[in-house]
């Protein structure tokens, strides 16, 4: 429990933003800038409240503020300067902390050793003086404290208040209806699951029923299992991962985030063949995603985090160098017939239509803070804030899919470097590899892909068990919930979690190259044969 009950912040005063955050150590202190602003409080960053971190810092006053891990939460202190007594409150959010001058807090009764108590005699002398003086002052004084009374009296607090409310009702209460669902989320939760992480939430207050929301909203297709989930943060794959651990299995093909390490490898020169017949692929692509540390998920994120994810990508950007160099396009700067156009080309990003997208909550202030960056060849593309914080992604017309992949490790390498020289870096783990807002995109994010044409293959009965033993997947020609145009097909891997960026760019070539194979043999009448379904290997 707070020591301080925390009231409405009328008054504008300072407000700090926790600068460049990365995992520490409890006990290391972090720096810590605080900015005039026009909103009222002192915010600190979220990753104090989750991983218990102890943080120090001084504002303008010369006051000094940290976090002591107390009882699985930070419970703050404030040691006071010449403008603000000793007095930092949580806010209603366990994601921030807001400081307030000392007139705006009310004592309460508990108390916390080793954290410094503020003197009651000390914090109602001035109000005591006041009331001593001329009768102007005391009238104001009066009404000041009165304004203040009310506004703590019927200040909103939806967070709390939700949090009360849920438990009024038993969690079987709670359990959605997804007798009808056909998505891996759906699959692995049951009511004693839900029971058990419902009322659970990650550091920056992300909950199970925000995750599954959108496989509860979209059941999925008969024959198309989709995964019905997303991250909000980091810590979601960890405190949920009684649901997410087995969603993981069944989606990335029995790699078990348990007992099991993924592996990264960027050495292009490890690639086989790698040059497709162009009478059949029409294009090549290699495409990844990446998360900056400290920053939530596109689902969770607010208006704030997303513009820093923007800043800060686009600022790393700025040094590429060579046949990388280019410059970034904003979205809301963009005239509709540019950025459709874009799209039309496969360049671009399609707008948010996608139920999946929307449910998840990844449209939201669309198109604040999105764009695209692409260098002068449109070769190497970066796309910022769609489902990702970013996208790269290397791509040409034709076959040369290990020319393709060369850039992109090239490139992806160069990006990572810009990002770690400006005191950022990607979200990764050895269980899980880049964490993005999909399970489905966990490890690699990778996803090597052709367009390719198969007028006869497709057309047989067999296709879709090929695809599903070579760990392949079939979407439209513009990608997912698109439909195949002239027996175009966006054909890529499956898995990205427990094979390497190389494995499965090899993956792609050699599957492709079968497929290809598969559409002559029809074409001289000739008959196909099923491949044997591909094992995983245990790392």
């Amino acid at each position: 429990m707070p020591r301080f009950l925390p009231l409405p912040p009328p008054l504008g005063i300072w407000r700090g933003c926790w600068g460049r955050p990365k995992t520490r150590e409890v006990g290391q202190c972090h720096p810590f800038t605080p900015t005039q602003s026009d909103e009222s409080g002192f915010r600190l960053n979220r990753e104090a409240w989750g991983k218990g971190i102890r943080l120090c810092g001084s504002c303008p006053s010369g006051a000094v503020l940290y976090v002591v891990l107390k009882s699985g939460r930070p419970q703050p202190s404030f040691q006071s300067g010449p403008h603000f007594g000793s007095s930092l409150a949580p806010s209603s959010s366990p994601q921030s902390f807001w400081l307030h001058p000392p007139s705006l807090f009310l004592p309460c009764s508990s108390s916390h050793p080793g954290i410094p108590q503020p003197d009651p005699q000390a914090m109602a002398g001035p109000f005591s003086r006041l009331l001593s003086a001329r009768p102007g002052l005391r009238l104001l004084a009066l009404a000041g404290a009165g304004s203040l009374a009310a506004g703590f009296l019927l200040r909103p607090e939806p967070i709390r208040a939700a949090s009360e409310r849920r438990r009024l009702y038993p969690p079987s209460a709670e359990y959605p209806d997804l007798r009808k669902h056909n998505n891996c989320m759906a699959s692995h939760l049951t009511p004693a699951v839900y029971a058990r992480l419902c009322d659970k939430t990650t550091p920056t207050g992300w909950t199970l029923d925000q995750c599954i929301q959108t496989g509860v909203d979209n059941p999925g297709h008969p024959f198309i299992k989709t995964v019905g989930m997303v991250a909000g943060d980091e810590e979601t794959y960890e405190v949920f991962a009684e649901l997410f651990d087995p969603v993981i299995q069944e989606r990335h093909n029995g790699y078990d985030p348990r007992t099991m390490k993924h592996t990264t490898d960027l050495d292009a020169s490890k690639i086989r063949s790698g040059y497709f017949d162009e009478r059949y692929v029409l294009s090549s692509r290699v495409r990844t995603g990446r998360s900056i540390r400290g920053l939530s998920l596109p689902p969770a994120c607010t208006r704030a985090e997303r513009r820093e994810v923007e800043r800060v990508v686009v600022d790393a950007l700025s040094g590429l160098k060579g046949d990388l160099a280019g410059r970034y396009y904003r979205l809301s700067e963009m005239t509709e017939a540019e950025q459709q156009q874009l799209i039309d080309d496969h360049f671009l990003f399609d707008k948010p239509v996608s139920p999946l997208l929307t449910a998840a909550g990844m449209a939201r202030d669309w198109p604040d803070a999105r764009g695209i960056w692409h260098n002068n060849e449109k070769s190497f593309l970066i796309w910022v804030n769609e489902e990702d914080h970013t996208r790269v992604i290397s791509m040409e017309k034709g076959g040369n899919m290990k020319k393709v992949f060369e850039r992109f490790c090239r490139g992806l390498k160069e990006v990572e470097r810009l990002i770690q020289e400006r005191g950022w870096e990607f979200m990764w783990n050895e269980r899980l590899g880049y964490i993005l807002t999909c399970p489905s995109n966990l490890g690699t994010g990778l996803r090597a892909g052709v367009h390719i044409k198969l007028p006869l293959l497709s057309k047989d009965s067999r296709f879709p068990k090929i695809l599903e033993n070579l760990r392949l997947q079939k979407r439209g020609t513009g990608g997912v919930d698109t439909a195949a145009t002239g027996s175009v097909f966006d054909i890529s891997n499956l898995d990205r979690l427990g094979k390497s960026e190389v494995e499965l760019v090899q993956l792609v070539i050699d599957g492709v190259n079968y497929l290809i194979d598969c559409e002559r043999r029809l074409e001289r009448g000739q008959d196909i044969r099923i491949p044997p379904p591909l094992i995983h290997n245990k790392h």
